[in-house]
């Protein structure tokens, strides 16, 4: 049989034919489904790296969402649009000040999204197997992509603590250690993970549906799984876009994990506000219904975007590992 080394797909091909006659036809099937080919290391470096990306490339555009979402902002950071924001803060503040607190994203994307993408794979053909045979299982997607969620926010959440604090305006921390410090010293461990179970409520359902939504798209735009750059882009962009639906619980997870002084202090109240009723309850107290909905823009500009970044460049990069390690071994058995 001849190999072709220039498609990820010719390993499934062998895969398949070593339990063939040599005159027996074979069938493309998805490259993602063999462990063999596309290996737990593979998985989770591609998932580390479309984690930053996703994060980086759009990190300006949270960090005005961020500041957006501030309850009581101060009168030189009230903005009307995410380019005027942008505008402004480059101007009166530095053209890095957009990315500050990114390094501390970056060190919790990483593994997060690489533990994130690692377990989604995993789960998803073990309850596959389970549910539909082997078949594409949209039940098996959407608690796979959960059960994802669980460990990626685990991971992401003190990080997140750090990063909204340093994106906000006129944030008191001198670095990011100095913040993790500060909150450690002022507020306790415990303040690293006070939004984690509103982030769960938030993004549970989402990522249900963000998987359950890619993989059907993949089915009717790249039925036969394989590389195709354009469809993981358009599959991730629509996947991406269920989250804009949780703005809501995204203003009462921002209010958590800044503890936003004024605020809490013009809604009395007295210590750290704890708990996703609390903050549901401050921020209605705060600014009305309207407050669920600040700084949806800029959520809604950077969703959609980050999450096609995600997914296209985490099947790029499988794609890319399983042609370099298939080559590889070619090269090594001849």
């Amino acid at each position: 049989m001849e190999l072709r080394t220039d498609t990820v797909v010719a390993a499934l091909e062998m895969a398949e034919s070593s339990e063939r006659n040599d005159d027996e036809p074979v069938d493309v099937v998805d490259y993602e489904s063999l462990p063999l080919t596309v290996s737990l290391g593979t998985q989770m470096t591609a998932g580390a790296v479309a984690g930053i990306l996703e994060h980086t490339v759009m990190y300006p555009v949270d960090s005005v969402k961020t500041r957006m979402q501030s309850l009581y902002p101060d009168p030189k950071a009230q903005y009307r649009s995410v380019y005027e924001a942008l505008r402004r803060i480059v101007r009166t503040e530095g053209v890095w000040r957009p990315l500050r607190g990114m390094n501390i994203t970056i060190l919790g994307a990483g593994p997060a999204h690489a533990l994130y993408f690692a377990c989604y794979e995993k789960m998803k053909w073990t309850l596959s197997d389970i549910i539909k045979h082997g078949g594409n299982s949209h039940t098996a997607n959407g608690i796979a992509g959960s059960m994802a969620t669980v460990l990626h926010d685990a991971v992401m959440n003190p990080a997140e603590v750090v990063k909204t604090r340093m994106q906000m305006y006129n944030s008191p921390y001198k670095g990011v250690w100095d913040c993790i410090r500060t909150v450690r010293r002022t507020e306790g461990l415990a303040a690293f993970y006070r939004s984690y179970t509103t982030q769960l409520t938030m993004n549970i359902p989402f990522q249900a549906l963000h998987f359950i939504t890619y993989e059907f798209m993949q089915e009717q735009l790249n039925p036969r799984r394989q590389y195709q750059p354009q469809t993981h882009i358009i599959s991730g962009a629509l996947a991406g876009a269920w989250r804009s639906r949780h703005h809501p619980l995204d203003v009462c997870k921002t209010l958590l994990n800044t503890q936003e002084n004024v605020a809490l202090n013009s809604a009395h109240v007295s210590g750290h506000l704890s708990g996703m009723a609390n903050a549901f309850r401050t921020v209605y107290q705060l600014g009305g219904v309207q407050a669920y909905f600040k700084g949806a823009q800029a959520r809604i500009i950077y969703q959609m975007p980050s999450t096609a970044i995600a997914w296209s460049v985490y099947e790029f990069f499988k794609y890319f590992l399983t042609k370099h390690n298939l080559e590889k071994s070619d090269g090594s058995s001849s």
